[in-house]
């Protein structure tokens, strides 16, 4: 326990290449996560987030298995080509409100079980195979980070430009279309928007855990604001706390960065709560008094 927290050595650790381009990959998922994460909250979308997160693992297991391995690129180009996969799937399979739940637990189910398969078949280490479910950010070297850096761009770029449609389709998609709005094809293009966010995030704290940056800081903002502006600049803010604060506070221990990206980001939602619920009380002294 001496060394848990060991601020000397994580200093030390902070001064490394491959610490540093963790660091890099981590503040670009947690831009990525927090800009998406209000619209996954307001659309109901937690569950396909997970879902999404299987076919990202069986991506990544497939590429693994394939021997595509050129300079450590290969399991993200994975993850991205099976998250896509399961984003269309989602979208277009799921478009009905009624049968969007079990369409998500049959693609999760077939994501899971082909993908534990693959796993299975791999002749690798162990390690490799486990880090797809907890995550192994300190495997990203440069190559890695350019393949983050692109994907940021272009999920932040197609945002920009369907961002007012996409909010007024999530607030209210029976309005939106009857307005105008073409609801139809936003729905499977925002899939794949987070699609890309999750694979990306399989690799930094691992499909089992994705939900605790592309949900949990969503989901904190949304207690404390209803604007989506404002949601948006805390979960960013959020989301990047949790993820670098995970890396931080796991150099030291040299354990896996989920289970600190995942607490921390727990903390901030329960600390949003509270303050919610001391302005709802604050609310109602004021209409007694």
């Amino acid at each position: 326990m001496e060394n848990l927290f060991d601020i000397e050595l994580t200093m030390r650790l902070l001064g490394l290449d491959f610490v540093q381009n963790a660091l890099l990959a981590a503040a670009l998922l947690g831009l990525v996560a927090g800009a998406l994460g209000p619209l996954i909250v307001m659309r109901r979308m937690a569950f396909a987030v997970h879902g999404t997160a299987e076919l990202a693992f069986t991506g990544a297991a497939a590429a693994l298995l394939l021997g595509l391995v050129f300079e450590g690129m290969a399991v993200e180009y994975g993850a991205i080509a099976g998250a896509v996969v399961a984003a269309l799937l989602l979208g277009i399979l799921g478009g009905k409100s009624s049968e969007r739940d079990s369409v998500i637990g049959v693609v999760l189910a077939f994501g899971l079980g082909v993908g534990v398969l693959l796993l299975w078949l791999y002749p690798g280490r162990a390690h490799t195979q486990l880090g797809l479910l907890i995550g192994q950010v300190v495997s990203i070297d440069r190559s890695n980070l350019a393949v983050y850096a692109v994907s940021t761009v272009a999920v932040l770029l197609v945002l920009a430009l369907v961002y007012r449609p996409l909010l007024f389709a999530s607030a209210d998609p029976v309005v939106a279309a009857a307005r105008g709005v073409p609801v139809a094809w936003l729905t499977p293009l925002f899939a794949v928007l987070v699609g890309i966010a999750t694979a990306l995030g399989v690799q930094t704290v691992g499909m089992l855990l994705v939900l605790a940056l592309l949900v949990t800081p969503a989901a904190a903002a949304c207690r404390v604001t209803s604007s989506p502006t404002r949601a948006m600049v805390l979960a960013i803010i959020f989301a990047e706390v949790a993820v670098l604060g995970g890396i931080v506070l796991s150099l030291a221990p040299g354990v896996p960065i989920s289970a600190f990206v995942t607490a921390i980001s727990f903390a901030i939602y329960l600390v949003c709560r509270l303050v919610e619920y001391l302005r709802g009380r604050v609310r109602v002294e004021h209409a007694t008094l």
